[in-house]
């Protein structure tokens, strides 16, 4: 069986106090997640401080970005081999934000996946449709595209070994949330799609739905058999909510 999983991407959120303070809320309130795996994921310049609030925990450290590049000359970027030089096990690759506001396309998003995954980080590896392309019908032809460019890069049975997050874009940061049903079918796509090619990445890979979970929505949707946890926004800057969406998924 899967174990659920809870990524809370902090985003471009915080300061030294506040991201010491909310680290300090979800540890406190962690007794009573015993299945979930939760992982936090804060800006670059936070990671070192909240990772050394994570020591003894269970509770791993994610990056929301990285680089395609191993090292060098590429100013203001952050290489894989320094996310695990500062504690981190995840980072979040492919992000809607990161393909919509910069451009990134699939090609760039699945060489950043391989550098993650070469350099032993697990990838969060983010797909989702815009609102045009779910109002002309074409989600699974647009998640099965980004979800491509990674099988023909990194290979399908490297899924079994990273996390997929489903986030329809029009549903990030909008209150508005697919309807359970509406993101079961799309995480069922996802997995029958990775199928095709090997049943037992399909089987152990973690398909986590983002898109304005909180903590009175997220029983339903956690509740269906293709969701396996949570990519979490804004509710995450929260200790008690994300704590109760990472309950939900226990």
């Amino acid at each position: 069986m899967r174990q659920p999983l809870v990524a809370g991407n902090w985003k471009m959120n915080g300061t030294r106090e506040s991201a010491q303070l909310l680290i300090k809320g979800i540890i406190n309130g962690m007794a009573g997640v015993t299945r979930a795996e939760v992982v936090v994921c804060p800006p670059f310049v936070y990671l070192e401080l909240v990772g050394a609030a994570l020591q003894g925990t269970q509770i791993p450290l994610g990056a929301q970005n990285v680089s395609k590049e191993e090292m060098g000359a590429f100013t203001g970027e952050i290489a894989a081999p320094m996310l695990k030089d500062v504690g981190c096990q995840y980072v979040i690759v492919g992000h809607s934000e990161r393909r919509t506001l910069y451009g990134e396309g699939d090609q760039l998003v699945a060489e950043k996946y391989a550098r993650a995954r070469k350099e032993g980080l697990t990838p969060i590896l983010c797909v989702g449709e815009l609102l045009e392309e779910r109002e002309a019908g074409t989600t699974e032809e647009v998640v099965a595209r980004q979800l491509d460019a990674v099988i023909d890069l990194a290979g399908v049975a490297s899924l079994a070994e990273s996390v997929v997050a489903y986030e329809p874009v029009w549903a990030i940061g909008t209150g508005r949330t697919a309807t359970p049903q509406q993101a079961q079918d799309v995480h069922a796509f996802i997995r029958q799609r990775i199928a095709a090619q090997s049943k037992e990445a399909a089987e152990q890979v973690r398909i986590l739905y983002g898109g304005s979970v909180n903590a009175k929505n997220a029983a339903e949707l956690l509740r269906m058999p293709d969701i396996d946890g949570g990519l979490i926004g804004g509710a995450s800057l929260k200790a008690a909510d994300f704590l109760t969406i990472c309950q939900a998924a226990n």
